[in-house]
């Protein structure tokens, strides 16, 4: 199991990952592709990294915009999973996302 973050450490983690808002215990993130088939490949590539990690996200695609929440619900809050699949996510956003 995770260890939940918490205190500096977990404001320094989620500072480095600028584009994300922390909502109560969850993080999230909204991505605009280029159009629909791309926020599909980019639905895609993130689910094939989190089964990788047994971490999941939820998804919520609207048109070519996914917003992403991240949350490990099992330690109640933040997790360096979270922050990890996070990371991993915004590499993508960077493969497939609008500039």
């Amino acid at each position: 199991m995770a260890r939940r973050l918490a205190g500096e450490e977990l404001d320094r983690q989620l500072a480095e990952l600028g584009d994300w808002t922390r909502v109560g215990e969850s993080i999230t993130r909204t991505i605009e592709f280029p159009d629909f088939p791309t926020a599909i490949r980019g639905v895609s590539a993130v689910a094939d990294d989190a089964e990788a990690m047994n971490h999941h996200p939820d998804m919520d695609i609207r048109w070519r915009n996914v917003t992403f929440t991240l949350s490990t619900h099992s330690e109640g809050g933040l997790t360096q999973l979270d922050i990890e699949l996070a990371a991993q996510i915004d590499r993508v956003a960077e493969s497939y996302a609008r500039a």
